[in-house]
């Protein structure tokens, strides 16, 4: 179902916005130097950047200035546009896609960051993605990012062009043909060459994961630049393993690291963690703390645990050529990633804490919701195919939720995990001892499989029976019964192991639940990526459908969750789909897979996409495939062409509508958006640029065709200009792409919206 101006007005009345974080105080940054640049491009209509002065005075951005920006012209009609449908197959017959962020008319953007910048004695992480901005004054602040994961290709390829040394990457995969590919460096010998030369490209890569911690500051004319301060730094992914600077750990799963007498491998560091990865989306606290999440980490360490919680062997999970498997030459532990982080950017000693009441699962963003009075409430998804909406609730209450007390509540709570009824109402299953089994069933799921937590031995397995998952049922009463140990101990496995706990306790099976973000009124919204199942399962068929009933449907949803009363330690809540994606004719909203999510200070709701880097600008010369069927929606993200950035407006005459923003450069993903206070400035994140075809040479470009549909419905054919490759941010011939941060406003210096 598409979003329509009715629903919208229903939905919203005059209570949908965002909370507006104030200053948290502020710190003498002493000695100053600006650090940063400003890139410049015109396209058609289209102002990307300028290095022209605002004239504005620093601290004196109205936002009351602010006029409609005019949404951009993507490659697909929209309705935003206004372009009727006898008009668009002359629009749109032709169309140029550029290797930049482009902008409407009217709006620069400041490159405040890149890949392999200086950032205390580290440098500036790889494929950036969620962005915390905290103030410490009218026009300064400490910028948190998250740099997820490396796309080994492309960091392989301009690695040595950007870091200024080599890497035996290409002796290391040319060994691994010996071994199809792939081999178990933590069983080498210490003294083995190629064990170090592993090493050596597995620390690289984790040193360009993990968090990075910056300050900035907008000048007088405008432009944002990052300034040199005490408080920078880098939490990588092999912080500790060499330096001291380990993370910590609260909750009942710091029981399990503790533990000495245990079933799987131990790292011997009891509490101490060594680094954090995967690093997504995450959360800004009220009280000046950013949130990180640990998602795909099971891409370099064992995500299986046994049943009491002790990890499996860094064994089973090898390094391979395509540089997955980091962990397992340094012997990293699987169990102690996959959680939230939580930092102080003020503070240059904290290197982070992993908050285990939270869980452990492929985090996906932070959602919080902290009231004077009230339990706090955090809200997460696990970014998989069939993975869980999950909801943290405090036992403490929150005083003043600007406090830096209220950290200390996330150590003692419980865990939440959703389940969706058909009528629209749902209810929240405690992961805990005495929460009975009650699996979801293969039969109920698209794609026909869930997994389940395997007994005796440990870890999970893919049930594709009924009969399966009801055993589990017949032979374990409570999730409890399921893990091993103290109550405390059992409490720690069931967090660890959380997703599975969760399937087993017959939590909903969702569409790839990534950015969760809470209204000023306390709704929840959720982007649910993608419908479509895989490896690891399927959403539930009942919930997650398409707009004319399809199952599975690729191009995802965004989600309102209210909870009853309002109240944020409710048990049950109500929930309904407002948005979907697609194409207009059928009846999406102009964009596929959506991701993070962000509310100006106007209340207006804004998305990234997130389509895989393999679809994008991907032909597509007609609608059926070789047998005359007709091309399913996940066989179309090619018509969409780049990922990009989307505003919902939500009041006034355009209530209802979708308008495109941005679009980012090629191969790339938009992520983080993150608004000031004042709505003057957004922060926003370029990860992985020619991630498929990296360096782009001699600015080469192909011309593809795609059979495309106007909003009513009418097929047309477009011929459209792709760069093959990225040379962004620098933009010039056969410059190396960078994964960058920016920071976009007005040229006149008004509020974005």
């Amino acid at each position: 179902m598409s979003l329509k101006r009715r629903q919208f007005l229903l939905f919203l009345g005059t209570a949908a916005g965002t909370s507006a974080f104030g200053a948290w105080g502020s710190t003498q940054q002493g000695s100053v130097a600006a650090i940063g640049s400003t890139a410049s491009s015109t396209a058609a209509g289209v102002t990307t950047a300028s290095a022209r002065s605002t004239g504005i005075s620093t601290g004196t951005v109205a936002a009351a200035n602010a006029t409609p920006f005019q949404p951009l012209k993507g490659p697909m009609p929209y309705e935003a546009l206004k372009v009727s449908g006898e008009q668009q197959p002359t629009a749109f017959a032709q169309y140029a896609v550029q290797d930049d962020i482009v902008l409407p008319d009217g709006f620069t953007y400041d490159v405040i960051a890149s890949w392999g910048d200086a950032v205390g004695d580290s440098r500036f992480g790889y494929n950036n993605d969620y962005l915390s901005f905290v103030p410490t004054g009218p026009d300064e602040g400490y910028l948190t990012i998250n740099f997820e994961y490396v796309s080994s290709e492309t960091w392989a390829q301009t690695y040595p062009s950007v870091i200024g040394k080599m890497l035996p990457v290409d002796d290391v995969i040319e060994a691994l043909k010996a071994t199809e590919g792939k081999l178990d460096a933590f069983a080498l010998p210490a003294a083995n060459p190629l064990k170090a030369q592993i090493k050596e490209v597995a620390k690289e890569a984790l040193l360009d994961q993990g968090m990075g911690v910056i300050s900035v500051r907008r000048q007088a004319d405008g432009q944002w630049v990052r300034v040199v301060a005490a408080t920078d730094r880098r939490i990588s992914g092999i912080s500790g393993l060499e330096d001291g600077r380990y993370l910590k750990s609260t909750g009942p799963a710091t029981a399990i690291f503790t533990k000495t007498n245990v079933t799987g491998y131990s790292d011997g560091l009891g509490a101490q963690v060594i680094g954090t990865f995967g690093n997504c989306a995450g959360g800004t606290t009220p009280w000046g703390t950013a949130l990180s999440a640990e998602e795909n980490f099971q891409d370099q360490v064992p995500e299986a645990v046994y049943s009491d919680g002790s990890a499996f062997s860094p064994s089973k999970k090898v390094f391979d050529s395509g540089l997955d498997g980091q962990g397992n030459v340094l012997g990293l532990a699987g169990n102690k990633y996959g959680w939230i982080v939580e930092v102080d950017p003020s503070n240059p000693n904290d290197y982070g804490t992993k908050h285990t009441w939270l869980g452990r699962y492929r985090h996906e963003a932070v959602g919080v919701r902290a009231e004077a009075g009230k339990q706090l409430a955090f809200y997460s998804g696990c970014d998989r195919r069939g993975g869980h909406l999950y909801k943290f609730i405090s036992t403490g209450t929150v005083s003043d939720p600007s406090a830096n007390s209220n950290s200390g509540l996330l150590a003692d709570g419980m865990l939440y995990a959703a389940k969706f009824n058909p009528d629209g109402t749902g209810e929240w299953i405690a992961l805990t001892l005495t929460t009975p089994v009650n699996p979801i069933l293969p039969s109920s799921v698209v794609g026909g499989m869930v997994t389940l937590p395997q007994r005796p031995e440990g870890g999970f397995s893919k049930v594709e029976d009924d009969a399966v998952a009801n055993a589990l049922k017949a032979n374990f009463a409570t999730l409890g019964d399921l893990y091993e140990g103290s109550d405390l101990e059992k409490q720690g496995a069931i967090l660890i192991d959380a997703h599975f706990a969760a399937t087993a306790a017959g939590a909903t099976t969702t569409a790839r639940p990534e950015d969760t973000d809470v209204a000023k009124d306390g709704t929840l919204f959720i982007a649910f990526t993608s419908g479509t199942p895989g490896g690891d399962g399927g959403p539930d068929k009942a919930i997650f459908v398409g707009p004319n009933g399809e199952a599975p449907y690729e191009s995802g949803w965004v989600m309102k969750l209210i909870e009853t009363d309002n109240e944020p330690a409710a048990l049950t809540f109500s929930w309904s789909m407002f948005a979907t994606g697609g194409e207009p004719a059928t009846g999406g909203l102009g964009f596929a897979n959506p991701d993070n999510l962000e509310f100006d200070n106007q209340g207006n709701l804004w998305v990234v996409t997130d389509m895989s880097t393999s679809t994008h600008n991907n032909a597509v010369t007609k609608r059926t495939n070789d047998a005359g069927e007709p091309l399913n929606d996940k066989d179309l993200l090619g018509l969409y062409g780049n990922n990009s950035l989307w505003q919902i407006t939500v009041s006034g005459q355009d209530a209802g509508e979708a308008k495109m923003f941005a679009y980012g450069p090629m191969e790339s993903e938009l992520t983080g958006p993150y608004f000031t206070a004042d709505g003057s400035t957004l922060f926003l994140a370029a990860q992985h640029p020619g991630e498929r075809n990296g360096i782009r040479s001699a600015m080469a470009t192909e011309t593809r065709e795609f059979q495309m549909k106007t909003t009513t419905g009418q097929a047309f054919m477009q011929k459209r200009e792709v760069p093959v490759g990225s040379n962004w941010p620098a933009k010039s011939a056969d410059a190396p792409p960078k994964p960058s941060v920016v920071a976009i406003r007005r040229i006149d210096g008004g509020s974005i919206s």
